[in-house]
C-alpha cells in the first residue's frame, strides 16, 4: 500500500532545507515507516485490554525513607566558585538592557 507524502510540506514544518536527492530519499523512508505503522492497525486487539505496560507490575517504587544528606560545606567543596553559600555560575540569560 504506497503512501503519498508531501515531503516539501513535511520539510517546511521541520524547517529543513533539503536537496532534491534528499527529498526523494526522505519520501521513500517516510513511506516505508508509514506502511509499517499501518500494519500495526491490522493486528487483532479487540480482546486485549488497554494497558500502560506490557508486563503486569506491582508497586515498583521503593519506600521513601529519609536518609542523611551531605552538608552544605561538602556540597560546595569542589565548586569552582561559590557566593553566599551557593554555587556561582555564569549568567546565561540576557537582561535586555
Amino acid at each position: 500500500m504506497p503512501v503519498d507524502i508531501d515531503i516539501e510540506h513535511v520539510a517546511r514544518l521541520a524547517r529543513l532545507d533539503l536537496t532534491e536527492d534528499e527529498k526523494a530519499a526522505m519520501r521513500e523512508r517516510l513511506s516505508a515507516i508509514l506502511e509499517h505503522a499501518a500494519k500495526v492497525s491490522e493486528v487483532a486487539t479487540s480482546d486485549v485490554p488497554p494497558t500502560s505496560s506490557a508486563i503486569a507490575l506491582a508497586n515498583v517504587f521503593r519506600d521513601d525513607d529519609p536518609e542523611p544528606g551531605i552538608s552544605q560545606e561538602a556540597a560546595l567543596s569542589n565548586a569552582p566558585e561559590q557566593e553566599g553559600g551557593r554555587f556561582k555560575v555564569v549568567r546565561v540569560v540576557e537582561t535586555g538592557q
